[in-house]
């Protein structure tokens, strides 16, 4: 009863139910292509009335060389069905074998699950609220997929633990601000409604990745690196200290920039979360990740906490907060330019927490 609880909330939620448009569908998956040949495609989440990704896979269904198209989709207040197409008409969206479901088309349902198990590769916009609980589905029942959701699943520690051991990764889409066809009571952009003209709202959603874990040739593109840490004598160059500042509670340097990982350091060193989009397993490695609500997957030790420093302004004014909102977060000695800092009340010192980092080091063929 729980689960389906959540489902209803997650289709009720008017910030959760988002239609992607098939444009961005088709601008991901051309890049797939030759792992369709004689694969049946099973699209869990989607409404073949409305879907996309059903209506790609059928206007391409001779071309993939696909075997099968399987859709189901969840509706708690009407009937629901499988919709299987295996080939005839691929110009026409609407042509399948359209069976009624006993139940209401949850995607961890028995009869949803069987078609798991029938299907090769799942291809699909999950509600974005039942993420993990979707991906660790699909990792059960060890399936090929393609899924979008928003980047911030990266740092769930239910989910980066399969990036670290190069299990998912990254898609083509990485990050991305993209339009989707929205639910009534969503906001929505005026000027692309108006575009559209369909009847439909629509609207831009923030922070869009694709995951998957079918081969591509992006990850095996190495990242070029110009910036340099030592100096032709092996000395640390005058400013590689401030550039690239070491942690003051985990022994690894900061890197403000993918684009400024020096090509010359062989240490762990804490990235953006965007690295991500340019990780290649055979030039890297990952370590863990440095997160507040993360701290078991760091992947080194942590040297120190903040517990007795408290939390100041700008201004020098103090909040209610304590140095152990630092737990988990990469922290570097000094104030911070910008934003909130922590100051020991009984010695000065002061310390700031930066963003979310990944923690990597380069390979030693690298």
């Amino acid at each position: 009863m729980a689960k389906n609880d959540n489902l209803h909330k997650a289709k009720d939620a008017k910030n959760d139910e988002f239609y992607t448009l098939l444009s961005s569908v088709s601008e991901e998956l051309r890049h797939y292509k030759q792992h369709f040949a004689d694969k049946i495609v099973f699209c869990n989440c989607d409404d073949p009335t409305w879907s996309a990704f059903w209506r790609y896979f059928h206007l391409n269904f001779s071309e993939l060389g696909l075997k099968k198209l399987i859709a189901t989709h969840y509706d708690r207040t009407e009937p629901t069905y499988k919709m299987e197409y295996e080939g005839g008409n691929d110009n026409d969206a609407e042509v399948g074998v359209k069976t009624p479901l006993e139940g209401s088309g949850d995607f961890r349902s028995e009869e949803c699950l069987a078609l798991l198990d029938e299907c090769d590769i799942v291809v699909t916009n999950p509600p974005f609220s039942l993420f993990r609980e979707f991906v660790g589905t699909l990792m059960e029942h060890n399936k090929k997929f393609i899924i979008w959701g928003n980047n911030n699943a990266i740092t769930y520690k239910e989910f980066f633990p399969l990036l670290k051991e190069n299990k998912v990764w990254l898609g083509y889409t990485a990050n991305k601000t993209c339009t989707f066809r929205v639910a009534e009571g969503y906001r929505f952009d005026e000027k692309l409604t108006a575009q559209f003209n369909d009847g439909h709202k629509y609207g831009k959603v923030p922070a869009i990745s694709i995951f998957t874990n079918l081969d591509i040739q992006k990850r095996h593109e190495k990242l070029i690196l110009w910036q340099r840490y030592y100096d032709d004598n092996g000395n640390p160059l005058p400013d590689a200290k401030e550039r690239y500042p070491h942690y003051d509670n985990y022994d690894a340097i900061n890197v403000g920039k993918v684009a400024d990982i020096p090509i010359d350091y062989q240490g762990v060193m804490g990235v953006p979360i965007t690295f991500l989009d340019k990780y290649n397993p055979e030039q890297f490695e990952i370590v863990g990740l440095l997160n507040s609500s993360s701290e078991s997957l760091a992947g080194i030790k942590e040297l120190r906490i903040y517990d007795e420093f408290k939390e100041v302004k700008q201004d020098g004014s103090f909040t209610k907060a304590t140095g152990k909102k630092t737990r988990g977060n990469p922290v570097i000695n000094g104030k911070a330019k910008s934003g909130n800092y922590y100051i020991n009340p009984n010695t000065g010192e002061c310390v700031h927490s930066t963003y979310a980092r990944i923690l990597i080091h380069k390979k030693e063929n690298e």
